[in-house]
């Protein structure tokens, strides 16, 4: 390695770490923006030292990638020392999620509001992957996509400064083990490699394959590997979606090996070889040559393609939110097997022409200096490592977040909440937390008043001010004050719709205005008094004896009664709105009939009592003859049904409501609250005619 040759730009070593073999290049950067390939080297793995494109034998893959390593130094004449590397599309885990969030009162959206949702909707993501995750591994966030957002519950591509009381989205988020990152910079360790930029197999493949200028496009890549076929979506500028079948290029191997009796090495043969000769000869296990033909082997291979191809298809409908895809483009030696971008296109219900293997014809801006290079869907991804290294030098950064250590995938757009998601710090502590809830009951009825908004946390960035989107980079010391939950909810009495605090009544012939207090727990309170929790509530639509003659300071003589609606009354008869009370003495025999020997109200005086304008109703009907009254007295029974209980009113032609308290037992001298009383389901109207058959209901009211 004496006469080192020089390059015209710096050198960059891409290595693809793969589940058959391992595929090196190095090459340079043009200054037009081509990209020149100088070396490559691929060295299949001698055992199945990788399986689904994680290391499982962390010393064979080191030993395989020294090898690759020495080689190309070889052709270089210099040392590698630093080299390119991605993480296998497999090993990422896709969760697919929707969050709400939902204010007090509708408002504007603000861009706040929009990256508090996304960054719920990627913490609720992460909580459902670990639903399943039942290993210590730890995962990073290694890419979100937001798929839809909905304004009030219905879709919309745009949520800024719409009004909303409820916003919600549809994230797609992506997850790659720290344990399959370890293995890889182990593996690269033992070959004396440091890592210069970790990507994403996917995003090395796109890389290549769907230029910048085409993923406005929604187009689909599939990356087809031995052990799995990898998925990627483009649509709208970005990547916004990873996934992954775990089949590929090695069962349809397995399924010539079975059938030609053959080792898997043998099988791998005849499957390339079949793409390539019109007849494969090879040899069985028992010594005997063989032959097969392509159509043959096409044959038996169909029913593999299929199911493969079905379950592709599958991911990519649920990876574009259950949509085809206008394009996709293949990659990888496992889509090169006959029939298997017709059968794909078939599936998502394209035209043919739309899927198609993506070789040659990606590499327009690739100059290869090593002239024996077949330029074929292969190198697409090997390249696409060495081409990422100049756009995102992706890798792996430690920030200091709360006096903690935290390791983070260095995406290039890096914030404070990714560093607290990934600190397991809860976003209930990020955002301003409301107060605890004030909950009570109205009239049997649940309310509750929020608490107020507090304040959100306090977070400052190596020293400075800063926020939840602030961008951070490597060795950046976050600290993080918890956000506060604001004052709990409060309401006073005369706050709520029911209350009212007098009512009008006649004293003595005057129009009097009384105040009216509600009942709470048991006990009348003002309206100034601030509500309890669990309190229990009560508005009364009316007001005692007891309490005019206590507002009034009303001085009653021994001899008098109190009549309400021109019906004698106790100190706890109910008075409500434009009632008539008037204290008299009880002295003339006139006033005395109002008295029974038992000092108590007749039945009929009491049901006055109760109805009010009752009397002044009965005033207004002709009395009848007393021929007529007889007749009545002849007439049938109507029977209707009171409080579910048939009852039998006999002695009159026809029936009034206010009759019915004649033949029910119901106590109308101790009120119990507000009297109750329908007929049909309509409020009652004391004098109106009863029929056959009508249904009432009389009760108290609890107060």
């Amino acid at each position: 390695m004496e006469n080192v040759k020089k390059y015209p730009g710096q050198l960059v070593f891409g290595l693809d770490i793969g589940t058959r073999s391992i595929v090196g290049t190095v090459g340079y950067r043009q200054g037009d923006g081509r990209f020149v390939v100088v070396a490559q080297c691929g060295r299949e793995h001698e055992t199945r030292a990788m399986l689904d494109g994680q290391i499982h034998d962390i010393g064979k893959v080191g030993s395989t990638i020294l090898e690759v390593k020495q080689r190309l130094e070889e052709k270089l004449s210099r040392k590698l020392e630093r080299v390119c590397i991605a993480a296998a599309g497999r090993v990422l885990k896709t969760i697919q999620i929707h969050t709400d969030m939902e204010y007090d009162s509708e408002k504007i959206v603000l861009q706040e509001d929009i990256y508090a949702l996304n960054s719920m909707a990627t913490e609720d993501a992460y909580k459902e992957f670990l639903k399943d995750n039942e290993s210590d591994i730890r995962f990073y966030c290694v890419g979100s996509s937001v798929v839809r957002y909905y304004l009030n519950d219905y879709p919309i591509s745009n949520l800024l400064d719409h009004k909303a009381k409820k916003i919600g989205v549809d994230m797609i988020a992506t997850f790659l083990p720290d344990d399959v990152v370890d293995g890889l910079y182990k593996a690269v360790g033992i070959a004396g490699l440091s890592v210069a930029s970790l990507t994403l197999e996917p995003i090395a493949a796109i890389e290549l394959a769907i230029p910048e200028k085409f993923r406005l496009l929604n187009i689909a890549l599939v990356d087809v590997g031995a052990g799995t076929s990898d998925i990627s979506i483009t649509k709208e500028g970005t990547i916004t979606a990873f996934g992954m079948i775990p089949i590929a290029g090695d069962s349809l191997t397995e399924a010539i090996a079975m059938h030609c009796m053959v080792d898997f090495n043998t099988a791998e043969k005849i499957k390339r070889d079949a793409g390539m000769q019109d007849v494969v000869t090879y040899e069985d296990i028992m010594g005997l040559t063989q032959q097969i033909s392509s159509t043959e082997v096409e044959a038996l291979l169909a029913p593999s393609v299929a199911d493969m191809t079905d379950k592709v298809a599958e991911k990519i409908l649920s990876l574009n939110g259950n949509k085809s895809v206008g394009a996709v483009f293949v990659v990888g030696g496992g889509g090169k097997i006959p029939g298997y971008t017709k059968a794909l296109a078939e599936k998502l219900n394209i035209a043919p022409e739309r899927v198609a293997i993506r070789g040659r014809e990606v590499m327009q801006n690739i100059i290869f200096e090593d002239t024996d290079l077949e330029q074929n869907s292969l190198l697409v991804t090997p390249i696409g490592i060495c081409l990422g290294f100049y756009k995102e030098n992706h890798n792996f950064i430690y920030v200091n977040f709360n006096d903690t250590t935290v390791k983070l995938y260095n995406n290039e757009k890096l914030t404070v909440m990714d560093a607290a998601m990934q600190a397991d710090y809860s976003s209930v502590d990020l955002f301003p937390k409301s107060g605890k809830e004030l909950t009570f009951t109205v009239n049997g009825k649940s309310r509750f008043v929020r608490g107020a908004m507090g304040d959100a946390a306090v977070i400052s960035l190596n020293g400075e001010i800063a926020n939840l989107h602030s961008a951070i980079k490597e060795n950046d010391i976050i600290r993080v004050k918890e956000s506060t939950a604001g004052t709990p909810g409060k309401m006073s009495l005369d706050k709520l719709p029911e209350y009212k605090n007098e009512i009008h009544i006649f004293v003595n012939g005057k129009k009097v205005t009384i105040p009216k207090f509600p009942s709470v727990n048991g006990s009348l309170i003002t309206g100034t008094y601030e509500i309890a929790e669990g309190d229990v509530i009560e508005f009364l639509d009316y007001v005692t004896v007891e309490q005019i003659k206590t507002f009034m300071d009303i001085i009653v003589e021994k001899n008098s009664v109190c009549l309400v609606n021109n019906r004698r009354a106790e100190p706890d008869t109910p008075v409500y709105e434009n009632f008539e009370v008037v204290w008299k003495l009880a002295d003339k025999p006139d006033e005395e009939k109002w008295l029974d020997e038992s000092g108590e109200d007749s039945a009929d005086e009491l049901i006055d009592e109760v109805i009010g304008e009752a009397l002044d109703e009965e005033e207004t009907r002709e009395p009848l003859e007393e021929e007529e009254t007889r007749e009545q007295d002849k007439s049938g029974t109507v029977t209707v049904m009171v409080n579910g209980r048939p009852v039998a009113m006999t002695g009159k032609r026809s029936y009034v409501f206010v009759d019915i308290f004649n033949y029910i037992d119901f106590d109308l001298s101790k009120p119990q609250g507000a009297i109750v009383t329908t007929v049909n389901d309509h409020d009652a109207n004391y004098m109106e005619t009863l029929h056959e058959g009508d249904i009432i209901e009389i009760y108290w009211r609890k107060p």
